[in-house]
């Protein structure tokens, strides 16, 4: 079985890495998918070709995954699948334009320097090709579980887009303290935000164009920020409670952050 990584970002390469099969990597950028290739000892592939694969692995920006899917699905011939974080714009694109193929959708739920972690995974179209990537996957470590599109790029707009907005907004109105007046909250505010700024900036702008929840955190920090005594601590219960719902049914966040 032999793999073509389209994208040769950080998360094309650990794809590659995470699997036991011949790979080739194309990229807008030749010196990234050379330096991808080199690091799990790959091969370079052009971008446009008419060359197959047994399997298509999309590794591209959440915001082009489609139009990738369009422009490479001829490309394989037993699976098609992508790792770009969205997933219903990608199963529905595989659907349309590999309908005869093995499908799959995955999110890794981490950045690849710290893998293993949590995958979130669509079969939409199962098959053996599919089933041993999948099994390879959970070989390395990984709790790969199953989801649906919509469940998926529903929990990403809390998990991502509005924990992240919570984050930057921190940062952004934040002042400078001096040492010794930090507390145990601020103290993990700070980790969280030295977390976000440390990745792409880009990959945080495509989460925030993708996933709606932004607007979600800026009303409630209005609604916070107008609030006098009474109102405030209406909203700290109203917080407490809803927490303590999500706790109790066993709804969690799912341990990672990606990139």
């Amino acid at each position: 079985m032999d793999v073509l990584i389209v994208g040769a970002g950080s998360m094309g390469t650990w794809f590659g890495e995470a699997v036991d099969a011949p790979i080739s990597f194309a990229d807008l950028d030749p010196d990234a998918a050379a330096a991808a290739a080199d690091a799990v000892g790959g091969d370079v592939a052009a971008l446009e070709s008419e060359t197959t694969y047994d399997v298509v692995c999309l590794a591209v920006p959440l915001t082009h995954v489609a139009d990738a899917i369009g422009e490479q699905a001829g490309r394989a011939e037993r699976a098609i699948i992508d790792v770009s974080g969205v997933m219903e714009p990608a199963v529905e694109a595989m659907a349309r334009h590999a309908p005869d193929l093995e499908r799959m959708s995955l999110h890794p739920l981490f950045a690849p320097e710290r893998a293993p972690g949590s995958i979130a995974v669509v079969r939409d179209r199962s098959g053996p090709v599919t089933d041993a990537l999948h099994a390879a996957l959970e070989s390395r470590g990984n709790a790969v579980f199953e989801t649906t599109a919509a469940e998926h790029d529903a929990a990403m707009e809390s998990v991502q887009a509005a924990a992240h907005a919570a984050v930057l907004s921190f940062a952004l109105a934040a002042e400078s303290v001096p040492p010794g007046f930090e507390t145990p909250i601020y103290e993990g505010l700070r980790r969280l935000v030295e977390r976000v700024t440390g990745g792409t900036p880009r990959v945080y702008a495509d989460i925030q164009a993708t996933f709606d929840g932004a607007d979600a955190v800026a009303d409630a920090a209005a609604a916070i920020a107008a609030a006098d005594t009474d109102d405030l601590e209406s909203l700290y219960r109203e917080a407490t409670a809803g927490w303590q719902e999500r706790r109790d049914d066993g709804r969690h966040d799912t341990g990672g952050d990606t990139e």
